[in-house]
Protein backbone atom coordinates (compact mmCIF):
# COMPACT_ATOMS: atom_id res chain seq x y z
CA UNK A 1 0.00 0.00 0.00
CA UNK A 2 1.02 3.59 -0.67
CA UNK A 3 1.93 5.90 1.90
CA UNK A 4 0.21 9.52 1.91
CA UNK A 5 1.79 12.05 4.00
CA UNK A 6 -0.49 14.19 5.39
CA UNK A 7 0.45 17.84 6.50
CA UNK A 8 -1.23 19.62 9.89
CA UNK A 9 -1.81 22.86 10.77
CA UNK A 10 -1.15 25.13 14.16
CA UNK A 11 -3.23 25.76 17.18
CA UNK A 12 -2.53 28.44 19.81
CA UNK A 13 -2.26 27.10 22.92
CA UNK A 14 -1.91 29.14 25.97
CA UNK A 15 1.03 31.37 24.79
CA UNK A 16 3.00 27.61 23.01
CA UNK A 17 1.85 26.13 19.70
CA UNK A 18 1.19 22.53 19.46
CA UNK A 19 0.74 21.21 16.08
CA UNK A 20 -2.34 19.61 15.54
CA UNK A 21 -4.57 18.14 12.95
CA UNK A 22 -7.46 19.77 11.72
CA UNK A 23 -8.10 23.22 9.95
CA UNK A 24 -8.00 23.18 6.35
CA UNK A 25 -7.34 27.52 6.22
CA UNK A 26 -3.94 27.74 7.22
CA UNK A 27 -2.71 26.42 3.43
CA UNK A 28 -2.97 23.00 4.98
CA UNK A 29 -4.02 19.67 3.46
CA UNK A 30 -5.22 16.32 4.32
CA UNK A 31 -2.84 14.72 2.33
CA UNK A 32 -0.75 14.98 -0.80
CA UNK A 33 0.32 11.73 -2.62
CA UNK A 34 3.75 10.36 -2.79
CA UNK A 35 6.28 11.74 -4.92
CA UNK A 36 8.46 8.01 -5.88
CA UNK A 37 5.96 6.17 -7.44
CA UNK A 38 5.18 7.17 -10.71
CA UNK A 39 9.23 7.87 -10.86
CA UNK A 40 9.89 4.05 -10.16
CA UNK A 41 7.20 2.91 -12.57
CA UNK A 42 7.94 5.50 -15.27
CA UNK A 43 10.67 3.13 -17.46
CA UNK A 44 8.08 0.87 -17.93
CA UNK A 45 5.99 1.19 -21.15
CA UNK A 46 3.35 3.53 -20.85
CA UNK A 47 1.89 2.53 -24.74
CA UNK A 48 1.55 -0.95 -22.98
CA UNK A 49 -0.33 0.34 -19.67
CA UNK A 50 -2.39 1.79 -22.04
CA UNK A 51 -3.44 -1.34 -24.24
CA UNK A 52 -3.88 -3.24 -21.10
CA UNK A 53 -5.94 -0.02 -19.01
CA UNK A 54 -8.11 0.26 -22.35
CA UNK A 55 -9.09 -3.90 -22.31
CA UNK A 56 -10.00 -3.17 -18.39
CA UNK A 57 -6.76 -3.94 -16.16
CA UNK A 58 -7.24 -2.45 -13.00
CA UNK A 59 -3.41 -2.65 -12.38
CA UNK A 60 -3.03 -0.96 -15.57
CA UNK A 61 -5.38 1.81 -15.31
CA UNK A 62 -3.74 2.96 -11.85
CA UNK A 63 -0.43 2.60 -13.30
CA UNK A 64 -1.51 4.83 -16.06
CA UNK A 65 -3.67 7.26 -14.04
CA UNK A 66 -0.55 7.49 -11.72
CA UNK A 67 1.96 8.42 -14.44
CA UNK A 68 -1.03 11.24 -15.69
CA UNK A 69 -1.33 12.67 -11.77
CA UNK A 70 3.31 12.92 -12.06
CA UNK A 71 3.62 13.70 -15.56
CA UNK A 72 6.06 10.72 -15.63
CA UNK A 73 6.12 9.78 -19.56
CA UNK A 74 3.31 11.45 -20.42
CA UNK A 75 2.15 15.78 -20.34
CA UNK A 76 0.79 15.95 -16.79
CA UNK A 77 -3.12 16.09 -16.82
CA UNK A 78 -5.03 15.75 -13.36
CA UNK A 79 -8.46 14.98 -15.53
CA UNK A 80 -6.85 12.07 -17.11
CA UNK A 81 -5.52 10.72 -14.17
CA UNK A 82 -9.10 11.20 -12.71
CA UNK A 83 -10.42 9.28 -15.17
CA UNK A 84 -7.97 6.25 -14.70
CA UNK A 85 -8.24 6.09 -11.72
CA UNK A 86 -11.82 5.80 -11.38
CA UNK A 87 -11.95 3.44 -13.87
CA UNK A 88 -9.25 1.32 -11.07
CA UNK A 89 -11.25 2.80 -8.57
CA UNK A 90 -14.55 1.04 -9.67
CA UNK A 91 -12.87 -2.50 -9.78
CA UNK A 92 -11.59 -1.96 -6.26
CA UNK A 93 -8.38 -0.78 -6.88
CA UNK A 94 -7.55 0.38 -3.35
CA UNK A 95 -4.72 2.56 -4.32
CA UNK A 96 -7.36 4.25 -6.87
CA UNK A 97 -9.58 4.53 -4.58
CA UNK A 98 -7.58 6.47 -2.23
CA UNK A 99 -6.40 8.73 -5.19
CA UNK A 100 -9.54 9.30 -6.39
CA UNK A 101 -10.74 10.56 -2.72
CA UNK A 102 -7.34 12.49 -2.87
CA UNK A 103 -8.89 14.10 -5.92
CA UNK A 104 -12.27 14.99 -5.24
CA UNK A 105 -11.12 16.39 -1.85
CA UNK A 106 -8.92 18.75 -3.28
CA UNK A 107 -10.28 19.44 -6.90
CA UNK A 108 -7.61 18.05 -9.26
CA UNK A 109 -8.79 17.03 -12.65
CA UNK A 110 -12.31 17.10 -11.39
CA UNK A 111 -14.39 19.50 -9.38
CA UNK A 112 -13.92 19.66 -5.57
CA UNK A 113 -16.74 17.45 -3.74
CA UNK A 114 -16.00 16.36 -0.05
CA UNK A 115 -18.51 14.13 -0.11
CA UNK A 116 -17.24 12.25 -2.57
CA UNK A 117 -13.72 12.48 -1.37
CA UNK A 118 -15.00 10.68 1.74
CA UNK A 119 -17.35 8.38 -0.29
CA UNK A 120 -13.31 6.74 -1.87
CA UNK A 121 -11.64 6.78 1.24
CA UNK A 122 -14.35 5.16 3.12
CA UNK A 123 -13.75 2.37 0.40
CA UNK A 124 -9.96 2.72 0.42
CA UNK A 125 -10.13 2.76 4.64
CA UNK A 126 -12.44 -0.68 4.69
CA UNK A 127 -10.03 -2.11 3.02
CA UNK A 128 -7.57 -1.41 5.66
CA UNK A 129 -5.23 1.64 3.41
CA UNK A 130 -4.08 3.45 6.20
CA UNK A 131 -3.51 6.79 4.36
CA UNK A 132 -7.17 6.69 3.36
CA UNK A 133 -8.37 5.55 7.44
CA UNK A 134 -5.93 8.78 8.25
CA UNK A 135 -7.65 10.93 5.57
CA UNK A 136 -11.24 9.79 6.79
CA UNK A 137 -9.97 10.56 10.13
CA UNK A 138 -9.68 14.34 9.22
CA UNK A 139 -12.75 14.21 7.55
CA UNK A 140 -14.60 12.92 10.23
CA UNK A 141 -12.65 15.64 12.78
CA UNK A 142 -13.15 18.56 10.76
CA UNK A 143 -16.81 17.39 9.65
CA UNK A 144 -15.68 17.85 5.37
CA UNK A 145 -18.17 15.79 3.61
CA UNK A 146 -19.70 14.35 6.66
CA UNK A 147 -20.97 15.05 10.23
CA UNK A 148 -18.47 16.41 11.93
CA UNK A 149 -17.90 12.99 15.10
CA UNK A 150 -14.38 13.13 16.87
CA UNK A 151 -15.61 9.37 18.22
CA UNK A 152 -15.10 8.21 14.26
CA UNK A 153 -11.91 10.63 13.99
CA UNK A 154 -10.40 8.37 16.51
CA UNK A 155 -11.86 4.99 15.35
CA UNK A 156 -9.99 6.02 12.35
CA UNK A 157 -6.82 7.44 13.24
CA UNK A 158 -6.26 4.51 15.60
CA UNK A 159 -6.67 2.21 13.26
CA UNK A 160 -4.08 3.78 10.90
CA UNK A 161 -1.97 4.72 13.51
CA UNK A 162 -1.72 0.85 14.28
CA UNK A 163 -0.60 0.03 11.05
CA UNK A 164 2.28 2.28 11.47
CA UNK A 165 1.22 6.07 9.76
CA UNK A 166 2.88 8.74 11.46
CA UNK A 167 0.04 11.13 10.25
CA UNK A 168 -2.33 9.08 12.06
CA UNK A 169 -0.60 8.79 15.07
CA UNK A 170 0.10 12.52 15.48
CA UNK A 171 -3.28 13.01 15.08
CA UNK A 172 -4.28 10.30 17.39
CA UNK A 173 -1.51 11.85 20.42
CA UNK A 174 -4.05 15.12 19.21
CA UNK A 175 -6.91 13.60 20.27
CA UNK A 176 -5.69 11.83 23.33
CA UNK A 177 -3.87 15.45 24.36
CA UNK A 178 -7.25 17.90 23.94
CA UNK A 179 -9.90 14.59 24.64
CA UNK A 180 -11.56 15.17 21.64
CA UNK A 181 -13.76 11.55 20.65
CA UNK A 182 -11.83 10.04 23.73
CA UNK A 183 -11.46 10.49 27.52
CA UNK A 184 -8.46 13.06 27.69
CA UNK A 185 -5.24 11.19 28.36
CA UNK A 186 -1.91 12.95 28.32
CA UNK A 187 0.32 9.68 29.01
CA UNK A 188 -1.82 8.00 26.15
CA UNK A 189 -1.03 11.33 23.63
CA UNK A 190 2.78 11.40 24.44
CA UNK A 191 2.96 7.56 23.51
CA UNK A 192 1.29 8.25 20.03
CA UNK A 193 3.62 11.67 19.48
CA UNK A 194 6.40 9.52 20.54
CA UNK A 195 5.70 6.88 18.04
CA UNK A 196 4.98 9.49 15.44
CA UNK A 197 8.09 11.66 16.10
CA UNK A 198 10.75 8.45 15.98
CA UNK A 199 9.51 8.03 12.19
CA UNK A 200 10.70 11.18 11.88
CA UNK A 201 7.26 13.38 11.16
CA UNK A 202 7.98 17.28 12.19
CA UNK A 203 5.38 18.23 13.73
CA UNK A 204 4.91 15.29 16.30
CA UNK A 205 8.52 16.63 17.28
CA UNK A 206 6.90 19.43 17.74
CA UNK A 207 4.74 18.07 19.79
CA UNK A 208 6.76 16.05 21.86
CA UNK A 209 8.67 18.90 22.74
CA UNK A 210 5.99 21.05 24.05
CA UNK A 211 4.90 17.24 26.04
CA UNK A 212 7.79 17.61 27.81
CA UNK A 213 8.77 21.12 28.44
CA UNK A 214 5.15 20.99 30.01
CA UNK A 215 5.45 17.49 31.53
CA UNK A 216 2.20 16.60 29.98
CA UNK A 217 2.12 12.87 30.20
CA UNK A 218 5.72 12.85 30.61
CA UNK A 219 8.26 13.91 33.66
CA UNK A 220 9.55 17.28 32.80
CA UNK A 221 12.54 17.58 31.06
CA UNK A 222 13.90 20.77 29.13
CA UNK A 223 16.55 18.83 27.97
CA UNK A 224 14.59 16.63 25.62
CA UNK A 225 12.29 19.31 25.27
CA UNK A 226 14.81 20.97 23.37
CA UNK A 227 16.37 18.48 21.52
CA UNK A 228 12.65 17.22 19.96
CA UNK A 229 12.05 20.63 19.24
CA UNK A 230 15.58 20.64 17.32
CA UNK A 231 14.73 17.78 15.62
CA UNK A 232 11.62 19.98 14.16
CA UNK A 233 13.33 22.81 13.51
CA UNK A 234 16.00 20.87 11.48
CA UNK A 235 12.87 20.20 8.92
CA UNK A 236 11.91 23.84 8.87
CA UNK A 237 8.82 23.02 10.96
CA UNK A 238 7.49 26.97 11.85
CA UNK A 239 5.61 26.17 15.36
CA UNK A 240 9.08 24.30 17.04
CA UNK A 241 10.82 27.51 15.28
CA UNK A 242 8.61 29.69 17.23
CA UNK A 243 8.76 27.50 20.73
CA UNK A 244 12.82 27.04 20.35
CA UNK A 245 12.52 30.79 20.13
CA UNK A 246 10.61 30.71 23.22
CA UNK A 247 13.11 28.84 24.93
CA UNK A 248 15.71 30.88 24.12
CA UNK A 249 13.83 34.05 25.02
CA UNK A 250 13.12 32.25 28.95
CA UNK A 251 16.23 30.07 29.04
CA UNK A 252 14.10 27.16 28.79
CA UNK A 253 16.77 24.28 28.64
CA UNK A 254 19.26 26.44 27.19
CA UNK A 255 21.20 29.58 28.34
CA UNK A 256 19.10 32.62 27.62
CA UNK A 257 19.53 34.54 24.53
CA UNK A 258 17.59 37.03 23.47
CA UNK A 259 19.98 36.89 19.85
CA UNK A 260 19.05 33.48 19.35
CA UNK A 261 15.42 33.87 20.15
CA UNK A 262 15.43 36.94 17.34
CA UNK A 263 16.96 34.48 15.18
CA UNK A 264 14.33 31.80 15.53
CA UNK A 265 11.25 33.88 15.86
CA UNK A 266 12.64 35.62 12.38
CA UNK A 267 12.52 31.93 10.77
CA UNK A 268 9.22 31.02 11.79
CA UNK A 269 7.99 34.90 10.87
CA UNK A 270 9.43 34.29 7.66
CA UNK A 271 6.94 31.13 7.27
CA UNK A 272 3.89 33.41 7.75
CA UNK A 273 3.36 32.44 11.79
CA UNK A 274 1.84 35.56 13.55
CA UNK A 275 2.63 34.30 16.64
CA UNK A 276 6.43 34.49 15.44
CA UNK A 277 5.89 38.01 14.15
CA UNK A 278 4.31 39.43 17.22
CA UNK A 279 7.27 38.03 19.62
CA UNK A 280 9.75 39.74 17.17
CA UNK A 281 7.42 42.96 17.99
CA UNK A 282 7.70 42.62 21.55
CA UNK A 283 11.41 41.93 21.24
CA UNK A 284 11.92 45.40 19.55
CA UNK A 285 9.45 47.40 22.10
CA UNK A 286 11.19 46.06 25.01
CA UNK A 287 14.48 47.28 23.56
CA UNK A 288 16.08 43.53 23.78
CA UNK A 289 17.32 43.66 20.22
CA UNK A 290 17.95 46.74 17.43
CA UNK A 291 15.65 47.25 14.90
CA UNK A 292 15.77 45.83 11.95
CA UNK A 293 16.63 48.06 8.90
CA UNK A 294 13.49 47.82 6.76
CA UNK A 295 15.47 48.45 3.15
CA UNK A 296 17.21 45.19 4.02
Amino acid sequence: MKKIISIYFILSLMGTLISTTQAKNSADTIASPPQNIAQERGNKKIERWQKSAESGNAMAQYNLALCYYEGVGVTQSYEKAVEWFAKAAEQGDVDAQSYLGWCFDNGLGIAEDKEKAVEWYTKAAEQGDASAQNNLGYCYYEGEGVPQDYKKAVEWFTKAANQGNECAQNGLGYCYYFGKGVTQDYKEAFKWYLKSAKQGFARAQNNLGFAYEKGKGVKQDYNKAIKWYTKAVEQGHDVAQLNLGNCYYNGIGVKQSYEKAHYWYKKSAEQGNEEAHKKLKLLCEKGLIAPEDPSK
